[in-house]
């Protein structure tokens, strides 16, 4: 009977602070999926990245798996994320697939009545 391996982890105070994202970029190779996190706050064009994950596919595929699992569990208990509903609201996000515009066009300007 296989037995689960106990991993002993170890979290500095630097790291247990965390790092925010609003913006994750993901670029891939036949050997390694790269996840870049970044932060854009409002009115600034530029931004760096803030952490670099590099795993094989086969961990980005039970890294989605157990996301998503956690995910149902959290709306399980706190209710459905609500994701938005145009395609504007989705620009503004900040989330984006790669080859996206980098930030979104600003609104038309409505025309001035007279």
């Amino acid at each position: 009977m296989n037995r689960p391996q106990q991993i002993n982890l170890t979290l500095d105070e630097d790291v247990s602070q965390g790092t925010y994202s609003n913006i994750a970029l993901v670029n891939h190779s036949s050997a390694e999926m790269v996840i870049d996190f970044a932060r854009l706050m409002p009115g600034t064009p530029r931004t760096r990245i803030q952490q670099r994950i590099i795993m094989t596919p086969q961990h980005a595929k039970t890294f989605l798996r157990t996301l998503e699992d956690n995910i149902r569990k959290y709306e399980a208990r706190y209710g459905e994320i609500r994701m938005p509903g145009s395609q504007e609201e989705e620009r503004m996000f900040g989330f984006r697939t790669p080859g996206e515009d980098e930030s979104p066009e600003p609104p038309p300007r409505s025309k001035e009545q007279p």
